[in-house]
């Protein structure tokens, strides 16, 4: 009997029936909106992602997000599960080829005297091959190789967030030692002023009243400076953990004289199906929508016959009674159609969890695209709202300061009370710190849209980053 004669009937019955298996659709609409509802900075029309970092003219910032990177278990777990990934994804493939295996025997033995003993030694090659008719095999390879380019995103959108929430933390900390500055001015003032009163006082020319409230003045201006270096100190020691670099290093880098950037540029398209194309984990939720419908449709080609495909190829040394014999042999089959009759409903089940799965995977795709586009809008509308305060605070504080300084020169004239100098270094402090706290808000916007619109990221340019910068 040919072997063509057993094959060819059996691929026609069984590719006949391939036309049954119909997977849910890999791509679904993301159902987001046309446009955006928050005004763009300047237009949407300044400089680019990836470069983004270079616009704070910072040289210590650079060296803090390389550090945090090397540092971040967020990226090690990302790193893991690309090797992970990519070992399913090479395991899924060896699934379309035949399988290949060497067997090696040897064995004496004698049936009865007076037969002489024999010993015989087999070498051989066995080999077995399941036709992937139906495509569930490669189903399971794509849904492999769907995981494996999500993973990578996943990689890149880890980079992002660690990038964020350090640049965070240090213009935080910078924020915090330029209110440490005012709080210290602050102190200052209010501690001359406790003096020129008490000496006002000893030769008779303020009460004791005033005297005690300038004293009181002064220990809150003090208090509300040591409270300010606590937490500067708590930010640094934040900062040496995140980043992982020896606190007495960090520090010494930290002493380089530094300033808040006045502002920041950053390039959002007018279409929000633009930026969601930037965005590493609406990517990878893209990829988790494909993966499942190919679970989906391999756990559809379970129902169908599977053609399978065996064969041999031996080589035996046979030696008895001083007389050697060789031989060999080769067997091509059997070609095996294994026919589903019954499973008590198993492969019916397979294919509800698997269509549940995929019908699950569309949710968290949609709401992943409607979260990125919240993500956006919060952080455009910030933005807009920290551009019109700012001008606001800055005359507040400009003014308060001004008022303060006369206030300040009245009283030193005695002109004006000791109740109005205070009133008047009040407002003037929060004025300050208000427009320290809006410059660290505003910055923080930029950064959160920075990450909102994906940090650079594009799916073209990702697998050749990851094979230069990562795993």
């Amino acid at each position: 009997m040919k072997i063509h004669r057993i094959i060819v009937p059996a691929s026609l019955t069984v590719m006949l029936a391939a036309c049954a298996v119909q997977a849910p659709p890999a791509r679904v609409d993301a159902m987001s909106p046309s446009g955006w509802n928050a005004a763009l900075p300047h237009g949407g029309t300044l400089a680019g992602l990836a470069d983004w970092w270079k616009q704070t003219e910072d040289p210590l910032l650079p060296q803090l997000l390389e550090a945090a990177q090397r540092a971040s278990p967020t990226i090690s777990a990302a790193s893991s599960r690309i090797g992970q990934a990519r070992a399913a994804r090479v395991a899924a493939g060896a699934a379309l080829l035949p399988t290949v295996d060497g067997a090696l025997s040897a064995t004496r033995a004698r049936s009865q005297p007076p037969t002489p003993t024999g010993a015989a030694l087999q070498a051989g090659l066995q080999t077995a091959w399941e036709i992937d008719v139906f495509g569930a095999n490669a189903a399971t390879r794509n849904a492999a190789e769907a995981r494996l380019e999500g993973a990578q995103a996943a990689w890149h959108e880890a980079r992002v967030s660690v990038a964020a929430e350090t640049a965070n933390l240090y213009y935080q900390l910078r924020t915090c030692e330029l209110m440490l500055a005012i709080t210290r001015s602050d102190a200052q003032s209010r501690a001359e002023t406790a003096r020129l009163t008490q000496l006002a006082m000893d030769a008779g020319f303020q009460s004791p009243a005033n005297a005690a409230l300038a004293r009181a003045s002064a220990a809150e201006g003090s208090n509300r400076a040591t409270q300010q270096q606590a937490q500067c100190e708590i930010d640094v020691k934040a900062l040496t953990a995140l980043t992982a670099l020896p606190e007495s290093d960090l520090r010494q880098r930290l002493a380089a004289p530094s300033r808040l950037p006045d502002t920041l540029a950053l390039a959002i398209d007018r279409l929000p199906a633009a930026v969601l194309a930037q965005r590493p984990d609406v990517f990878d939720a893209e990829r988790e929508v494909a993966a499942a419908s190919a679970e989906a449709g391999a756990a559809l080609a379970q129902r169908f016959p599977r053609l399978s495909l065996s064969g041999s190829v031996s080589a035996i040394r046979f030696r008895t009674g001083g007389v050697e014999t060789d031989l060999s042999t080769w067997s091509v089959g059997p070609l095996t159609l294994a026919l589903p009759l019954f499973d008590g409903g198993r492969r019916t089940a397979n294919i509800e969890a698997a269509q549940a799965r995929y019908d699950d995977a569309v949710v968290r795709y949609r709401v992943r695209v409607r979260q990125a586009v919240r993500e956006v809008e919060e952080a455009l509308v910030r933005l807009q709202s920290t551009a019109s305060r700012s001008d606001d605070a800055r005359t507040a504080a400009e003014g308060f300061r001004t008022s303060f300084n006369a206030t300040e020169a009245r009283y030193k004239g005695g002109l004006a009370s000791l109740v109005e100098l205070e009133e008047s270094r009040r407002t003037r402090l929060a004025a300050e710190l208000a427009l320290a706290a809006l410059q660290q808000e505003r910055i923080a916007a930029w950064i959160s849209l920075y990450r909102a619109a994906g940090g650079g990221w594009s799916a073209e340019s990702a697998q050749a980053a990851t094979a230069r910068t990562g795993p």
